[in-house]
């Protein structure tokens, strides 16, 4: 079955100058949820595809800007999460010369996706469909894997440096672009909300990693970026202050849900507290933002998705501190 091709909505891009486009890729048809970003050099270059679902939206934007099905050279995904990366193998087959990049731990699952596809679909069951949609698999010649220092060519001089940044999850990449100094933050940085200027932390099962995840905001800090260009959403300028902020959102959910599980908390005392004692941290979305654009924020950084990371981090650490309390001295 062909799908149809539609015209981007008004809004749904954003030029960001320096030939680079932030797209709306309308996760489950909902703005305002996950962006995509073209990097229109002289090797046409897409950060992030977004969920199988978004794969027409986003194959409709570049066409909309010019990058035919033959012309873009490269995409690349920061992890391969499936609103980051679900589309892989959809967008491969609508434009066959492009390479796509991923972190050298995640590339076999976009060869195959099957585990990372069961797995997902434990945990949304029915919702899956909806939210994210059924991710295909990519042609393993056409994959390219990639860690820290390795850089892809954009063509004219203009390159994107990799470096890897674990914590959210093991297979993690930051960007940046060396013409502006953008850095592609993904996941590692947590959500920022541009209606509201608020950012809370992501920190799902089953890679969630304190020291990991503040080790690469220290990278992102070391960087010295110009601006952050965040999946979940948009570009954003001001980054001293967004990453001293990442920061500290991290320690205070990491810190209540401590208190909760060294007192014997169960994931629903964990949630309820911080639901009392965090959430009143962010500011309510304004009136003009559609529900189903909070709800599914929710849903991907929401209250219980972040503890039950947390709390498998908190159990991870205690089993590792157990075995090597065990072990016999020298």
């Amino acid at each position: 079955m062909t799908e149809r091709a539609t015209a981007p909505a008004d809004g749904d891009i954003v030029p960001l100058g320096d030939e680079i486009f932030a797209i709306d890729t309308r996760m489950a048809g909902v703005r305002g949820i996950t962006s995509s970003y073209l990097i229109r050099s002289e090797r046409p270059c897409v950060v992030e595809v977004g969920t199988a679902g978004s794969a027409p939206v986003l194959r409709d934007a570049l066409h909309s800007l010019g990058v035919e099905a033959q012309d873009l050279a490269t995409v690349v995904v920061t992890h391969i999460h499936l609103d980051h990366a679900g589309g892989a193998g959809r967008i491969a087959q609508m434009f066959p010369n492009a390479e796509i990049v991923v972190h050298e731990r995640g590339a076999r699952h976009l060869a195959d996706p099957s585990r990372l596809m069961g797995s997902a679909r434990m945990v949304w069951g029915d919702r899956l469909d909806v939210l994210f949609g059924e991710m295909v698999p990519t042609e393993a010649p056409r994959i390219r894997a990639v860690t820290t220092g390795d850089v892809i060519d954009l063509g004219a001089g203009r390159s994107l440096t990799a470096h890897y940044s674990p914590g959210h999850a093991k297979h993690h990449v930051g960007l940046v672009d060396s013409a502006t100094g953008d850095l592609y933050v993904g996941d590692a940085a947590g959500m920022y909300n541009p209606h509201t200027g608020d950012l809370r932390p992501a920190t799902p099962p089953p890679d969630f990693n304190l020291e990991a995840a503040l080790g690469s905001l220290r990278l992102f800090r070391d960087i010295g970026p110009q601006r952050l260009m965040f999946s979940h959403f948009g570009a954003v300028d001001e980054v001293d202050p967004l990453l001293e902020r990442a920061v500290e959102e991290l320690r205070v959910w990491v810190e209540t849900v401590r208190e909760s599980h060294d007192t014997g908390g169960d994931l629903d005392h964990a949630v309820a507290m911080v639901r009392e004692r965090v959430l009143e941290r962010y500011r309510p979305a304004p009136p003009e933002i559609p529900q189903e654009t909070q709800e599914i924020l929710e849903t991907l950084s929401g209250a219980e998705s972040n503890v039950s990371g947390i709390l498998h981090w908190l159990d991870r650490l205690k089993a590792e501190q157990d075995a090597a309390g065990r072990e016999p001295a020298g």
